[in-house]
């Protein structure tokens, strides 16, 4: 099961920044386009974005981000802080596209360090593959800077809730509220029995990752490396350590958002010839004529139904739709993409839909569609299917309902894994809260 320890990392001196901590932190590095990169950086001269999205041509960016971090903690802009904690960390928040004064939503998890494993000894789980790219990429950016600069994001088990008591312990630390309206409170679980009761709680589960499988396999690939350099290392060197936030995946309030896809740049695309060979497997249910993507939305989850069948709906510009429901007595084992997939992963619509419908009848092919070349992964079912029907981008959009954390974690306990994008957690874990160094002599706290 997995192993998990507090952390004892830099922070931002708070009694320092005069704007808060929302002035220097910051999403994912890996969600940031080049105009927010440049937004993040012109609100403070110490926002985290200069760290992970480093400027400089080339490999040099890494070495000008190890500078900027030796810099900050000479200047004491980044303390050591004084004793090992876990940090409660709460988001509130009314979903993506929700009206104003929509109901909100409280996240709860913490930040804690979690012993790098390999996948195959089944302690910590992937769900998606990644991409060699974005690995390297980061992998330079531990070596220059020897720190785990963003956290992951993983699910433990806790159907009961044995973590809320112990976690209600935390002294608060810091709140802020960022553009997007998500409301962030920062608290730290100091009590040694709390810490007790938190390690051995999540002791009792594996641990699924929901975001930053890349930023976890490059931590280990460093893990391992470092290892070797020191000739092993202490076993509890930091380097062995990844830093992550944890939430209970049983958690009514995790809640998980669809991403739907666009499809774009196909030689040709035809709605009508995709439905007429798609009935062959699928139910195929139009919808009126221009309708809006909430309506849309709405035939989708009509059409799953108490059966859970695996189901989208297909929009094209001229203001057709569709939904297409996999039949009840679909023969799978005899279809020529979908026959060889494991059952766990069949019982997927996402599954479905990139097997079933973009491979075989679209012929967009697993290596066209993890590289992109035919898909735009977006949230915004309203903004995607105005831009399709304005001829804006877009052939044909396909919404999706949203993948249940519980079909998550079925498949990664079968050893399996899901196309990319099958999950989005919404808000994102931001980046600046805390700051995990990786050096092999200093050890981690149990």
């Amino acid at each position: 099961m997995a192993e998990i320890a507090p952390l004892t990392p830099l922070r931002y001196d708070l009694s320092k920044l005069a704007e808060g901590l929302a002035s220097v932190v910051a999403p994912p590095y890996d969600v940031i386009s080049r105009e927010q990169r440049a937004a993040l950086a012109a609100q403070h001269p110490h926002n985290i974005v200069r760290l992970i999205l480093p400027e400089g041509e080339g490999d040099t960016k890494y070495g000008v981000a190890a500078d900027i971090l030796k810099g900050w903690r000479a200047e004491g802009v980044l303390v050591r802080d004084d004793e090992p904690s876990f940090y409660r960390y709460d988001q509130t928040f009314a979903p993506p596209g929700a009206p104003v004064g929509s109901r909100t939503i409280r996240r709860r998890g913490f930040l804690a360090l979690v012993r790098l494993t390999p996948f195959s000894e089944r302690s910590v789980l992937p769900h998606e593959r990644t991409l060699s790219g974005p690995k390297e990429d980061r992998l330079k950016l531990f070596r220059a800077t020897r720190t785990n600069l963003s956290p992951g994001f993983m699910l433990y088990r806790d159907a009961r809730g044995d973590l809320d008591a112990p976690l209600e312990t935390a002294q608060a630390l810091a709140e802020f509220t960022t553009s997007d309206g998500v409301h962030h409170a920062l608290a730290k679980v100091r009590s040694p029995e709390a810490i007790r009761a938190i390690v051995e709680g999540v002791a009792r589960s594996s641990l699924l990752i929901a975001d930053g499988h890349h930023r976890y396999e490059t931590a280990l690939r460093y893990s391992q490396e470092v290892s070797g350099e020191a000739r092993g290392g202490a076993d509890r060197g930091e380097h062995r350590f990844f830093m992550s936030f944890l939430a209970n995946g049983d958690d009514p309030n995790l809640v998980v958002f669809p991403t739907h896809r666009l499809v774009h740049s196909l030689p040709s695309f035809s709605l009508d010839d995709l439905l007429r060979r798609a009935a062959a497997t699928f139910d195929v249910l139009p919808l009126p004529r221009g309708v809006g993507a909430e309506l849309l939305v709405e035939g989708l989850r009509a059409a799953e139904g108490a059966e859970k069948r695996p189901s989208v709906v297909v929009a094209v510009s001229d203001g057709r739709a569709a939904v297409l429901t996999l039949k009840a007595d679909a023969d799978l084992d005899a279809h020529p993409t979908l026959g060889p997939k494991p059952e766990v992963l069949r019982r997927t619509d996402v599954t479905v839909l990139h097997a079933g419908i973009f491979e075989e009848l679209l012929g967009i092919t697993p290596e066209a569609q993890v590289a992109k070349t035919n898909l735009w992964y977006v949230q915004d079912a309203a903004e995607s299917l105005a831009e399709l029907r304005g001829g804006v981008r877009g052939q044909a959009l396909f919404l999706m309902n949203p993948t249940p954390v519980a079909a998550v974690r079925d498949v990664a306990e079968a050893g399996e894994v899901m196309p990319q994008k099958s999950t989005f957690f919404y808000p994102k874990v931001f980046t600046g809260l805390a700051v995990h160094t990786l050096d092999p002599a200093r050890t981690v706290a149990r």
